[in-house]
């Protein structure tokens, strides 16, 4: 694999996931573990108010500022599946890179990848022509930008096909299905509880460039990011325990680097 043994690798969480006077997470703390941040845009978490301290924020810990683009569900956090048109998708996902957007350049810095949020996320991951719409908004908006998806997905291919700057993502505490997708969340156990065991898992898509489905098949995967959750009860402590886990095996932190994985 290209990541065997890597060197250096991302860590992404999704951030700025409050809305109003409801809070979600300890964002203040994670910036000072991640390397890359996706900060929700409006749609299915964040406003205006929580987007512009997340952005100034993540420019204090000089962390890679991403958006996290969703479905129109607030209530639903993004999470429920919609059936939208690849043009709706287009749209939605430039509205909501514009808006974040707005919020970098007032706070002196840019935008450096988007990545989807939840339902939209899987969705893309699965629907070429859905992919294909959301890589060709993020094209559009800015071809420097970098596009996140699940590694080996159809999000990741359509990127790769536009000329896009790709990160493949995997995650370090949700169990994979034999094709490679995410067990739903709405299943039980889709979600590793256990520190320890997500640890071992990370370190094996880090090192190994693979991971154990659900079947006890083994897939390959491309790793250049790795997602941790933002709003578990003990996500600051588990990022932590990542970071010295990866530094531990030799492996650098790092958001990728603008010129890196380009097609």
């Amino acid at each position: 694999m290209k990541n065997r043994f890597a060197k250096t690798i991302d860590i992404n969480s999704d951030l700025g996931e409050s809305f109003g006077a409801w809070r979600m997470g300890d964002d203040a703390a994670l910036l000072a573990i991640v390397s890359s941040a996706n900060i929700a845009c409006g749609f299915h978490g964040g406003d205006p108010d929580i987007m512009r301290g997340t952005v100034a924020m993540a420019v204090q810990h000089d962390v890679a500022i991403g958006a996290h683009v969703s479905l129109p569900d607030l209530q639903g956090f993004g999470r429920r599946e919609m059936a939208v048109t690849p043009n709706e998708a287009y749209a939605l996902t430039l509205y909501q890179i514009g808006a974040l957007h707005g919020f970098a350049q007032a706070a002196g810095t840019r935008l450096r990848h988007v990545k989807p949020h939840g339902a939209l996320y899987n969705m893309a991951a699965r629907d070429a022509a859905l992919a294909a719409a959301i890589a060709r908004a993020v094209h559009d908006f800015d071809p420097t930008l970098r596009l996140f998806g699940l590694a080996n997905s159809a999000l990741v291919d359509a990127g790769v096909a536009l000329g896009l700057a790709v990160a493949s993502e995997a995650f370090a505490d949700r169990r994979y299905r034999s094709d490679g997708s995410l067990q739903p969340r709405r299943e039980p156990d889709a979600v590793i509880q256990e520190s320890d065991e997500a640890i071992a898992q990370a370190m094996a898509m880090a090192r190994e460039g693979q991971v154990r489905a659900v079947d006890g098949s083994v897939i390959a995967l491309q790793v250049d990011t790795l997602c941790v959750h933002g709003d578990g009860a003990h996500a600051v402590a588990f990022a932590r325990q990542l970071r010295a886990a990866l530094e531990a095996a030799d492996i650098g932190i790092a958001a990728p680097h603008a010129t890196e994985h380009r097609a």
